[in-house]
């Protein structure tokens, strides 16, 4: 059985920790981190808003990350092993194309392309407020480092119309609470992940 999970959400919110949580406790459990895909700095346009456009769809390479998701679904055994990614030997059924295989796809903008909203099982989003989401952008050192007035001028506002466009996709998502304790909100998706799987088999 193959089970694609998303985690998109907020920047700063908590998706990569929750998902980092996930791949050490579920089975046959691969990754595919958004961020990965980003375009270089030089590819990346000054809008109107007088920012670099880090925090919009056209920054990423989204044909790149749709052919890995679809790697992974095509062959998520192969996928497995070729990112060194170990396949449980203690499963009941011997034969790994016969196990439960689960993919991760975690990022910020997951919801808001079409070529992926079909792949997903099961959606969720992660949102915390403002002023905190202001607080942790601030204490996180990033490769290109944010210029002053790049939060309330450019993420916020693309977080906000990205999530107007997301809620009218249609998709099922749960949205997660990112002011929860990192181990309470990991038992609530990792329950919530069991009881799905159980209703799959």
């Amino acid at each position: 059985m193959k089970y694609v999970i998303g985690i998109g959400g907020v920047t700063n919110g908590g998706k990569t920790t929750l998902t980092n949580k996930l791949i050490k406790t579920l089975p046959n459990c691969c990754v595919v981190h958004q961020d990965d895909f980003f375009k270089k700095p030089d590819q990346i346009e000054v809008g109107e808003d007088g920012f670099k456009q880090w925090d919009v769809i056209t920054a990423l390479d989204m044909e790149a990350m749709t052919n890995t998701v679809k790697g992974w679904v095509e062959n998520p055994v192969k996928f497995s092993r070729s990112h060194g990614v170990p396949l449980s030997s203690s499963s009941d059924v011997a034969n790994p194309d016969e196990q439960t295989h689960i993919l991760i796809v975690e990022g910020f903008l997951l919801y808001n392309d079409p070529q992926l909203l079909d792949v997903y099982d099961k959606c969720y989003y992660i949102s915390i407020p403002y002023e905190e989401c202001k607080r942790r952008r601030s204490t996180r050192q990033y490769t290109v480092p944010d210029p002053p007035g790049l939060f309330e001028g450019h993420v916020w506002p693309m977080y906000l119309k990205h999530r107007t466009e997301m809620e009218g996709s249609c998709l099922d998502i749960e949205y997660l609470d990112g002011l929860k304790c990192k181990e309470e909100l990991y038992n609530q998706v990792y329950e919530d992940i069991q009881n799905n799987l159980l209703h799959r088999l």
